[in-house]
């Protein structure tokens, strides 16, 4: 086996060429458009296929330098806080609670579907573990930093397994949130407000007629800075205290303060929030950052741990699929936003929250902006999911 790592600034700008190729594919397959695929995710899928066909013939394991990919994603969060309205949050204290209560309670079904899962098919119980809420609730993250644990238990290949399953579940993610919501739209007859002046991005409605230009670029992306340094600053002093939050959130947190605050302090200043150049930043950032992160995955690790793995996780996506369905879309209201955070949801229950915000924003642009779903859904991601998650796992592990 030959191993070739991809730096930085290449990894970047295949990254660029792979949205492309999404891009060229969603306008020649309408069934893509039709059902809500991401352009990043068809190309990132496609690029994601390619590396795996050179692994198996060529016998070479390609590896991708991610550390842009991960600034892209701060750079996207904090344009959501700039975005943000307090009345915006304000209408969303309900649904982010109950957002929260059926997130915390799909954090349990799905470690149940997990050990059953496991059970069905005969494999440890620990592995239903892997498969579930650790993985892909959890993400990649959670699953490595908990694979040590699982592996004192006896399952010598923890780590692959917790990857293997966070991976397919990403790709499933990226697939489902959009037929959820074309389902739901076409069944209830559901779509947002659309006005001449007003366009749909990342589920924020902007001014049309504004025009772009390097300077108000340039200003969006000043703003964005010193939103990413406080936000970095407040991290490290939450860090120090003894709490550990990822540095998306609190650019998060801090660009909300400063959209709140700062246009009203100094109001002759001209705030970026809800305009084209913001817009433009924000989409960039989500896109290629989703590209990215599927043309980086390694999908041969799949392939050897096929099979059980794979029943599990079909089981799985089948479960969450009726649970939106049933459940959460009723919950949320039944309404054009509810819709819109069923794909979301789809993408954050078996994927990652950017997976659930690319989700969304296919969406969007095609139906409408839904602000209130793009400042619950990650605040809930965000905040609650990680300290409930590791207390629910800690359980499934005992049982």
């Amino acid at each position: 086996m030959n191993n070739y790592n991809v730096d930085s600034f290449l990894s970047y700008t295949i990254g660029i060429l792979v949205f492309f190729i999404g891009v060229h594919l969603n306008k020649k397959f309408s069934v893509l458009r039709n059902f809500n695929i991401p352009e990043p995710v068809t190309g990132g899928l496609i690029a994601a296929l390619i590396v795996f066909a050179i692994y198996l013939i060529a016998d070479v394991e390609i590896q991708f330098e991610l550390d842009t990919r991960d600034r892209l994603l701060v750079y996207f969060f904090t344009a959501i806080g700039l975005n943000a309205r307090l009345s915006d949050l304000i209408d969303g204290g309900k649904p982010l609670f109950i957002l929260l209560v059926l997130t915390l309670s799909f954090i349990v079904i799905q470690n149940v579907i997990g050990l059953a899962g496991a059970q069905l098919v005969g494999v440890p119980s620990e592995v239903g573990v892997l498969a579930g809420s650790m993985s892909l609730i959890g993400g990649h993250g959670t699953a490595i930093a908990w694979a040590p644990e699982v592996s004192k238990q006896g399952i010598s290949n923890a780590m692959e397994i917790g990857v293997a399953s966070a991976t397919l579940g990403l790709v499933l993610a990226s697939l489902i949130g959009g037929p959820i919501a074309r389902f739901l739209l076409k069944k209830y007859q559901l779509s947002g407000k659309r006005e001449e002046e007003v366009e749909a991005s990342v589920g924020i409605a902007y001014d049309q007629t504004e025009s772009i230009n390097h300077l108000n670029i340039m200003a969006v992306l000043l703003t964005l800075h010193i939103a990413i340094i406080l936000g970095y600053l407040a991290n490290q002093a939450i860090a120090e205290a003894g709490f550990k939050l990822p540095l998306f959130v609190t650019c998060l947190l801090t660009a909300i303060l400063l959209s709140n605050s700062i246009p009203r302090i100094m109001p002759k200043i001209h705030w970026p929030a809800h305009t084209r150049a913001l817009a433009l930043v924000s989409d960039f950032s989500l896109g290629l950052f989703l590209a990215m992160s599927l043309m980086s995955m390694q999908l041969w690790t799949i392939a050897e741990l096929a099979g059980s793995l794979l029943i599990i996780l079909i089981l799985q996506t089948a479960i969450a699929i009726m649970f939106i369905l049933w459940i959460l879309f009723p919950l949320m209201g039944k309404n054009y936003q509810a819709a819109v955070l069923s794909a979301g949801f789809g993408g954050f229950a078996l994927g990652a929250t950017p997976t659930a915000i690319a989700n969304m924003t296919a969406v969007t642009k095609a139906n409408g902006p839904a602000p209130t779903a793009f400042i619950i859904l990650p605040l809930v991601a965000a905040f609650f999911v990680d300290v409930a998650n590791a207390f629910v796992i800690r359980m499934a592990l005992a049982m």
